[in-house]
């Protein structure tokens, strides 16, 4: 895990700071981004980060303290700035609530950050907080593309439109707490690319630690709260956040090789092509490298020995899925193989496919299918054949009716189908549903912008 916001410079650490440091390791909290308030916390967050590994820092002025921000104290920043640890430019923004300084020197004292951001090449720290309009009117006007929201506790709305302009939301302790039902259903909805995690210690100590002095070790809790919100494992959660944070403060590489099996809640996934027969515009293929934080892009399709070798004991998951960045059912041959393979080793198989099958072999497949498919999800993603051309642009004529041939043969063959729709633009969910309970298969949903 990676803690994107945590304050270790403060004196609320001075007793036992190098033991929070170790119980964040011993926690499994690999990197503490620790963040400047102002310009003595941001010369203490530098040395810090100086003489700890794990340590990486930020250099701003706080909205509470926004009146300190004079040239003097943009030029020690920006001397800061220079240090190879000092990831981004922050924390800085807008406080309506306490209203600590003028709300006119608040805003020239972020304006004045976001553009030291942009000169520098640097991700932005951004605290806003009953401040919307002014924070993202500002965002705007000086073209910032790169930072975080920390610690998010405005709406919906502003989620988008931060997301939007590039950002990323952050959720700290406050996702954890019982009262706190609107910020949990936007920690729900957040999209995995733009989501972060952080404790903000020593402030907001998440349930069932509250009362207590926050730490980055205490990091693990909003991460199980993340993932109950969000239907996936604490380590999918941590996967996840920790490749986002990597890619927004540059800090350590990005897996160089796709993976070919990969595990997202109890189940493991198969990533055996890149190729597909359509090109969907909603694919995630189109504008990411990564699912739930698993770089998918391959170098080379893997033969049948390295497959096997990957998945090692199949009865370990929930159950074993093709599926990755393309259709499997273009390799065929192996998916026999490795499917017969799993199933004689106490697995569980199912295939995610684009129902093309029978029309890139020019014969029924599905037989060859049975005894070794458990499950079957075939994409419909279309309630007729002109909006599936339109959304899914596929490379064969007449894919449509293929499509639903291919889910009424299903139906011999496997034990379970499902017909899946993703609710894009443009797609009539309860047209699609018609179809699916015509055709006396189960139907499912996939939300639009949420893959894996």
């Amino acid at each position: 895990m990676i803690d994107t916001h945590c304050h270790l410079e403060m004196p609320e650490f001075d007793p036992d700071r190098e033991d929070v440091i170790r119980r964040a390791s011993d926690a499994g909290v690999e990197v503490l981004v620790t963040i400047g308030s102002d310009v003595e916390s941001s010369e203490e967050a530098v040395r810090l980060a100086a003489a700890h590994g794990p340590v990486y820092a930020t250099v701003g002025v706080h909205p509470h303290d926004a009146a300190e921000l004079d040239d003097e104290a943009v030029a020690r920043l920006k001397e800061l700035a220079r240090h190879e640890k000092v990831v981004a430019i922050g924390e800085t923004g807008l406080d309506y609530h306490y209203d600590r300084s003028p709300r006119d020197v608040q805003r020239r004292s972020f304006e004045a950050q976001l553009r030291l951001a942009r000169e520098l090449d640097l991700p932005v720290v951004i605290h806003s907080r009953e401040a919307k309009a002014d924070t993202l009117a500002i965002i705007s006007a000086t073209g910032v593309n790169r930072g975080v929201m920390h610690c998010f506790s405005g709406d919906m709305d502003m989620a988008e439109r931060a997301m939007a302009m590039g950002l990323y939301i952050s959720f700290a302790g406050p996702v954890t707490f019982k009262n706190a039902r609107r910020l949990q259903g936007i920690a729900s909805e957040v999209p995995d690319e733009y989501l972060l995690m952080e404790t903000d210690a020593p402030y907001l100590t998440p349930v069932p630690l509250r009362g207590r002095r926050n730490e980055p070790s205490y990091l693990i809790h909003t991460a199980g709260r993340l993932a109950e919100l969000r239907g996936v494992s604490t380590g999918d959660i941590a996967r996840i956040t920790s490749l986002n944070a990597r890619r927004l403060f540059g800090i350590g590489e990005a897996p160089p090789r796709g993976r070919i099996a990969y595990r997202i809640r109890d189940s493991l996934y198969l990533n055996i092509t890149n190729r597909c027969t359509n090109a969907c515009s909603f694919c995630v293929r189109f504008h990411s490298d990564y699912v739930k934080g698993h770089y998918l892009r391959l170098d080379h399709e893997p033969g049948l020995q390295e497959l096997k070798e990957a998945i090692g004991d199949p009865s370990a998951y929930r159950e074993v899925v093709f599926c990755g960045y393309g259709e499997p059912l273009l390799r065929l041959d192996l998916v026999k193989a490795l499917a017969g393979w799993i199933k004689d080793r106490g697995g569980r198989v199912r295939i995610n496919t684009n129902g093309q099958g029978n029309m890139i072999h020019g014969r029924n497949i599905l037989p060859e299918l049975k005894g070794v498919v458990d499950s079957i999800s075939i994409s419909l993603d279309a309630q007729d054949e002109e909006t599936y051309r339109r959304l899914c642009k596929p490379l064969m004529e007449g894919a449509y009716r293929g499509v639903i041939e291919f889910i009424k043969e299903s139906r011999r063959c496997i034990p379970e189908v499902t017909v899946t729709v993703v609710d894009a633009p443009g797609v009539d969910v309860e047209r699609c549903r018609e179809v699916a309970e015509a055709l006396k298969v189960d139907f499912r949903v996939r939300r639009y912008n949420v893959v894996g």
